[in-house]
């Protein structure tokens, strides 16, 4: 029976000899991040500034692209549209207007002059700016709170190395995320926020497998220098990983492509996240546990210095 292998399963590249380089790549990544995010902050969606939704009915399949470019062109910013729910169902963002409620009323009144009567208005309401920040607090909540339910979970399954190592990458993952769309300024919405929660799953997902067999390698190779005993984790791995990678991103890539404009913010963030979520398992959860001295239990200082003994 053939097998589709993208990486061989016997491979012996030693990943924790580039953890230096490794790290300070990092690093840079995360002060760059950082920098950014103070210097220009986000580019936030609707939904965290604000604004106005109208859900609308049509008579047939809604043509969205042909209603975005009418709404668009009438100066009242920010603009989007997206199925919701039925082909024939269309919720309209329009960005909060300048001024008091007259204001938004008055772009709600522009919006269906420019629909007419050709659609059904099912849904009207205004978000406030009160709102938007409530969304991005319960946003900042939801990944904090996230982060830390996953060190509990990796403390409570390994040992406490294994848990400072797993949220180490996955903070790594996150700030690496938020900084390249501030950096390119790309929206930021409710979607997004999903994407960078789901990339914390997939990312521990990666990390957890990798620690799996770390673990079960200590307690069968229990003389191995613990450098090479990482190394044989990563690599055992290996496969798995890269196979995982590749068709999650192929799937992702068909989204960002051909999915169309609603979701492309979303899926921009999953690729950047599953190709960042990679690379910290392998570069950084990994070489965290040798800085942090993980042992293997009855083992003392002096046995990482001897010779494999399997």
């Amino acid at each position: 029976m053939f097998h589709l292998r993208l990486v061989p399963a016997d491979t012996k590249i030693n990943f924790l000899g580039l953890r230096v380089v490794a790290f300070a790549l990092s690093l840079l990544l995360m002060a760059g991040s950082v920098g950014v995010f103070f210097a220009q902050g986000l580019n936030f969606g609707i939904d965290f500034r604000g604004g106005i939704l109208i859900e609308v009915r049509t008579q047939g399949p809604a043509d969205i692209s042909a209603m975005r470019t009418e709404l668009s062109g009438l100066g009242l910013g920010e603009v989007s549209l997206q199925e919701f729910g039925q082909p024939t169902d269309v919720l309209i963002r329009v960005q909060r207007q300048e001024g008091d409620e007259k204001q938004q009323i008055k772009a709600i009144e522009v919006v269906k002059q420019t629909l007419g009567d050709q659609v059904d208005y099912r849904r009207t309401e205004f978000v406030g700016p009160k709102v938007g920040d409530e969304l991005r607090e319960a946003g900042t909540w939801a990944v904090l709170l996230a982060i830390g339910a996953i060190l509990l979970y990796i403390w409570f399954r390994f040992e406490w190395q294994f848990g400072v190592g797993a949220v180490v990458a996955l903070t790594h993952d996150v700030i690496a995320t938020i900084g390249i769309f501030s950096a390119l300024q790309l929206e930021f919405n409710l979607s997004t926020l999903a994407a960078v929660l789901t990339i914390a799953g997939y990312s521990i997902n990666d990390t957890v497998v990798v620690f799996d067999r770390v673990r079960e390698n200590l307690r069968k190779y229990k003389k191995e220098p613990m450098v090479q005993l990482l190394n044989r984790s990563v690599n055992n791995t290996l496969s798995r990983t890269v196979m995982t990678s590749v068709t999650t991103l192929l799937a992702l890539f068909a989204l960002y492509f051909l999915g169309g404009e609603v979701i492309r913010g979303f899926s921009f963030a999953m690729i950047w996240g599953v190709i960042i979520g990679t690379y910290s398992s392998i570069f950084i959860a990994s070489p965290i546990l040798l800085f942090l001295r993980v042992r293997r239990e009855g083992q003392s200082q002096s046995d990482d210095a001897q010779p494999e003994a399997v």
